[in-house]
């Protein structure tokens, strides 16, 4: 069964979109669907996405990783976050991840990702992964706090449908690698591309600010910090920000 590209005018998000068609009936593995517009563009923790009408690349994608454990389910945003920084250092340089999945350039945000996982037992059954990218917006107008798009670092205009294929192609490719024994090689290029990777940084754990290095990832994507006075401290996701 070959993955189907599904292009459609407009919905509420594209997970929501694709979850519902999987509701229906299996669907070939990569199957992708791009919209031109999300109504409520779905983000991390309930966040939105802002993007105007065919400004942007919105899309999602099924993935069947049924050899990979619940408890290592951080791999699969490892594998598609360094697709879509493939996909965007074609186009510029200074992308880098900030952990857990966001994309950035230098600073600033042009890319957030939202994995929504499905388990059968202890590994996992289906995973659905929505990604909006910033092409060729000018203006962002939310109260989000660095965005940033293509357009504005490049100052040139793209056509979205001439980098469908490519973006889905870079996604496609690291999840082949991580289906085919290539874990260890993502999980060192991940840590490699990492926001803030070297030299200590300010961070705040809820309580108080404290410079740190970047220690490790946990298989878990837990995120490994060492202090200035050599200690160690563990934190998942939203239990730690960067300054």
């Amino acid at each position: 069964m070959l993955a189907k590209v599904i292009h459609i005018q407009e919905t509420d998000s594209t997970n929501n979109y694709l979850k519902q068609l999987l509701s229906e009936k299996r669907l070939a593995e990569g199957t992708i669907v791009f919209s031109c517009y999300q109504t409520a563009g779905k983000g991390q923790q309930g966040n939105t996405w802002e993007s105007d009408r065919g400004e942007n690349l919105l899309f999602s994608i099924v993935l069947y990783p049924q050899i990979i454990k619940a408890s290592e389910q951080f791999i699969i945003s490892q594998a598609i976050s360094l697709g879509v920084a493939d996909f965007l250092n074609v186009y510029t340089d200074d992308i880098s991840i900030k952990w857990p999945n966001d994309i950035y350039w230098r600073d600033k945000k042009i890319c957030g990702i939202l994995i929504e996982n499905a388990l059968q037992e202890n590994l996992i059954k289906e995973s659905v992964c929505g990604i909006g990218i910033n092409i060729n917006q000018k203006e962002f107008r939310s109260n989000a706090p660095n965005p940033v798009s293509l357009t504005q670092i490049t100052g040139r205009s793209y056509s979205l449908e001439s980098m469908q294929n490519e973006v889905h192609s870079k996604i496609m490719m690291r999840y082949l690698q991580m289906m085919g024994g290539g874990i260890s090689q993502i999980r060192d290029e991940y840590k490699q591309c990492l926001f803030h990777r070297s030299g200590y940084h300010l961070y705040n754990n809820g309580e108080t600010d404290f410079r740190a290095r970047i220690k490790d990832i946990e298989t878990n994507g837990r995120l490994v910090l060492e202090a200035e006075d050599g200690m160690l401290y563990r934190f998942a996701f939203k239990e730690v920000r960067y300054k």
